[in-house]
Order: C-alpha cells, then sequence, then structure tokens
C-alpha cells in the first residue's frame, strides 16, 4: 500500500468586483476497493458554506455560493488517500457480446457517442482499427489502443489549450493529459469501446 497527500489549488480572477457566484467542485476522491480516502477538505476563498453530493458518475460534488461581492475564488482540495496495486484483469467478454451490452446498458450507451473534443483523427482511427484486428478481446486491444496513444504523444505542457481537439493535439503528436485522454477515448469509441 502506498499513502498519497495531494494538494490541488484553481481559482479565478475577476477583472472588476462580483457580486455573486454559483459555483461546483468535483475536486475530492472517492474510496473504491483499491484506493482508501483517509481524509479530504475542501477551502474556499472567500468563505462560505458548502453543500456536497454524489452526481450521477458517482463523483463528490462541492455545490457553494458566494453572495457578497469578491474579486477572486480560491479553492483547494486537500486529501490523503491510500491506494492498493490493482492488477491487470481482462474480462472474458467476446466482442460480439460487448457490442450488445454496450448498447443495452445505459451505464456505456453514453459513453459510445464522439465528441467534438474526442473524434479522432484519420490516423487514429487507423491505428484502433489495426489494433482490435489484432485482439481477440475487448479489454486487451482497449490496453493496446491506450499504450499505443501514450507512445505516440509527448506530454508537452503549453501544447495544447483548454479547446484543443483530439484531432489537432494527435496532429501535433503532443499535448497533456487531457488530450492524451481525449484521443484515447476516440479510438476506443470509433471501435464500440465504451
Amino acid at each position: 500500500m502506498m499513502r498519497l497527500r495531494i494538494e490541488h489549488t484553481t481559482g479565478f480572477a475577476y477583472p472588476g468586483e462580483v457580486s455573486a457566484s454559483y459555483n461546483e467542485a468535483r475536486m475530492l476522491p472517492v474510496s473504491t476497493e483499491n484506493q482508501f480516502v483517509l481524509s479530504s477538505s475542501l477551502d474556499i476563498e472567500p468563505s462560505t458554506s458548502v453543500n456536497q453530493y454524489v452526481d450521477y458518475f458517482g463523483t463528490r460534488v462541492a455545490s457553494f455560493d458566494v453572495l457578497s461581492g469578491h474579486t477572486a475564488l480560491g479553492i483547494t482540495a486537500r486529501s490523503l488517500v491510500e491506494v492498493r496495486p490493482r492488477p491487470m484483469e481482462n474480462s472474458d467478454t467476446a466482442w460480439e457480446d460487448l457490442a450488445v451490452e454496450a448498447q443495452r446498458s445505459i451505464t456505456t450507451v453514453e459513453m459510445l457517442a464522439q465528441t467534438p473534443r474526442t473524434a479522432p483523427h484519420p490516423e487514429v482511427l487507423e491505428l484502433a482499427r489495426t489494433i482490435v484486428q489484432e485482439h481477440d478481446n475487448p479489454g486487451q486491444a482497449a490496453r493496446a489502443i491506450a499504450v499505443a496513444v501514450g507512445d505516440a504523444v509527448e506530454y508537452v505542457y503549453g501544447s495544447t489549450g483548454v479547446h484543443s481537439t483530439a484531432a489537432e493535439s494527435w496532429e501535433k503528436r503532443s499535448g497533456v493529459c487531457q488530450d492524451m485522454a481525449h484521443i484515447t477515448l476516440g479510438a476506443l469509441r470509433a471501435v464500440g469501446i465504451p
């Protein structure tokens, strides 16, 4: 087991005083079978009350309003998490079974649709299709696609922006975590893996 101490700060600086802001923060981890949250907190400046709930995807959400004049908003999440190693497991699901189940399950059907951010570059589409032909198991193909994207795209901070698409990042062969995730999601969705 390993313990991770995580601190993440984000914020907004407004060009002038704002009278109110309405916010949701998804910055705190959840306990799962492979990680246990020992502690977590959210500090908000200016200070305000926070309502918390778990959303549709199982994510902890902190909802808060700042109803007094302010020129900046700062949010700091601090967590201490114990993580356990998780072995790679591939289910024995066949491609045909995945196609049927993915369309039938509400938890996966939403994860098959491409978005403007994830639509794959033609080269990525060809790469994903080639990898699928080499694997009898969707889980093994998914891992191979993720590894191929990771091998092809270099992590370069600042090479892309928050609005960059998977196709744009692929052309540059560089990006940050969100870019690699968008490229991989687009590739997986294109071959029917939610």
